[in-house]
């Protein structure tokens, strides 16, 4: 073979390697020769038209809720912004903002109004690499300042792509806490490991005496995780990122138990095996959501969609899901976050200046939907 015939035989090969085998972040998704479970439907349900409420974010991740009226909403690139109006104030918390990672999740404690308290998921740089913590703070609401840290869990494995983040205080006023695989898949399935997990902890960090294993996990088996939600039955379900590749697909909701094994990387979509569960819905091979969030009102689990660019819900019924709908498809870009607000809204945030959308004026934005 001519030498030059040779050399650009070898850069195909090279890139088809390339493609296949690099890590994929949060919505470029692969196929498994399995035919599509899910079908989209017209978004036919009545709610409202969304509405501006926020404009020109840097990157919002989570919304929290004040007791004033006012809300917090954390940017990735490491801000907590206090939006009152048309009042903004930023208060600079500092994150390793690489890749998917940087200041993600968020929540209040039950107790706010009289401790103060404010958790914070962030991604941080140490001399072994990047880790992810969940800290502890004192919001002042007057001073509009945090103080009193606290590590509640610390050394979540972390990396660029598949940070988890989500947190949130359940029924039982647990904590609990998404974690991704940080692009090593196989620590998904080693109990021993936080990553890839939804993990669960008391308020000040100590692992509660019913938790399955002994140790902070919950449930295992997960890729990425970035969303949860507690049913009017107390069920807690929670969004997963499908696996990355040439294609897309097998992105999950999953209902959660104790323990339980989700079968990340062994299997994905409808696949089965004993010992493993597999999703309640996936988005079949051919289809996106890139799921960022969950919320569960009115009898109707909501997410929002990164590279589905849209909002997504399901009318729960027991342990399973029906009349799967799609709202807003490409209207406003990529959808990270949707949470209730006070007055039984939906918010959302977009997700447009992330390096993967394509910002529109005034991007990044928070939007209100009413029911």
């Amino acid at each position: 073979m001519p030498k030059k015939t040779y050399m650009v035989a070898l850069m195909v090969l090279v890139l088809i390697l390339l493609i296949i085998f690099i890590p994929r972040g949060e919505e470029d998704q692969s196929e498994v020769e399995e035919k599509e479970v899910v079908e989209e439907t017209a978004s036919d349900i009545e709610i409202g038209e969304y509405s501006v409420v926020a404009e020109d974010l840097d990157i919002p991740w989570d919304i929290s809720f004040l007791p004033d009226g006012s809300f917090l909403v954390t940017e990735r690139t490491g801000s907590l912004i206090r939006i009152d109006g048309e009042e903004r104030i930023e208060i600079s918390v500092g994150a390793a903002t690489r890749g998917e990672g940087g200041l993600l999740g968020m929540t209040l404690h039950p107790d706010f109004e009289e401790n103060g308290y404010i958790y914070l998921y962030t991604t941080e740089e140490v001399e072994s690499g990047l880790i992810n913590r969940v800290v502890r703070y004192v919001f002042d609401m007057d001073m509009n300042s945090l103080s009193e840290d606290r590590v509640i869990i610390d050394g979540i494995p972390g990396a660029p792509y598949h940070d988890g983040g989500r947190i949130l205080f359940g029924p039982d006023n647990l904590l609990y806490i998404t974690t991704g695989d940080a692009t090593d898949e196989n620590l998904a399935q080693e109990k021993d490991s936080l990553a890839g997990k939804i993990l669960r902890l008391h308020d000040d960090g100590s692992i509660p005496s019913d938790n399955p294993f002994g140790t902070a996990v919950y449930s295992y088996g997960h890729r990425n995780p970035q969303g949860l939600a507690w049913d009017s039955e107390g069920n807690l379900w929670s969004t997963e990122h499908g696996r990355s590749g040439i294609r897309s697909g097998y992105d999950e909701l999953n209902l959660i138990i104790p323990g339980g094994n989700y079968g990340w990387p062994i299997i994905q979509g409808p696949e089965e095996r004993e010992g493993m569960i597999t999703p309640v819905l996936q988005s079949g091979a051919d289809t996106t959501w890139a799921p960022a969030s969950l919320v569960f009102m009115d009898g109707t689990l909501f997410w929002g969609g990164l590279r589905g660019s849209a909002l997504y819900s399901v009318r729960v019924t027991g342990e399973s899901v029906e009349d799967f709908r799609t709202y807003f498809d490409g209207e406003v870009g990529r959808i990270r976050t949707v949470v209730e607000s006070p007055n039984s809204s939906l918010y959302m945030t977009t997700s447009n200046t992330d390096g993967r959308g394509n910002p529109r004026e005034g991007d990044d934005k928070i939007l209100e939907v009413p029911f």
